[in-house]
C-alpha cells in the first residue's frame, strides 16, 4: 500500500484524523483500513466510538486482522480490492 503500489491508490500510515490515529488513510476513496489485532481484543467501546465518528465524518472504516496480513495476504488483497475498487458506497467491513 505504499508509494502507490495498491492500484495506484495513495495510502498516508498513521494518519491523524481528529483525535484518533488510524493505521492507512486513502483521502482518495474516503476509506480508512485498520488492521486489528490483539491489542483490540479489549477495545470494543473504544473502536466503536472511533468507528462512529470516522462514519460521522464520511470515511468508511475497513477491518482486517493482522493474523490475515501476516498469514493470507492474497486473500487480504482480494477483499481490500473489492472493498475500494468494486463496491459503491459506504460499506463497512
Amino acid at each position: 500500500m505504499k508509494n502507490g503500489q495498491f492500484k495506484g491508490l495513495d495510502f498516508d500510515r498513521q494518519k491523524i484524523i481528529g483525535n484518533y490515529i488510524v493505521d492507512f488513510y486513502c483521502a482518495e476513496k474516503g476509506a480508512v483500513i485498520e488492521v486489528d489485532g490483539g491489542s483490540h481484543d479489549d477495545k470494543a467501546e473504544y473502536d466503536a466510538q472511533r468507528d462512529a465518528f470516522l462514519g460521522g465524518i464520511g470515511l468508511r472504516v475497513i477491518r482486517i486482522l493482522d493474523k490475515d496480513v501476516k498469514h493470507n495476504m492474497a486473500a487480504v488483497i482480494r477483499f481490500l480490492m473489492q472493498q475500494l475498487l468494486e463496491t459503491p458506497g459506504a460499506v463497512q467491513a
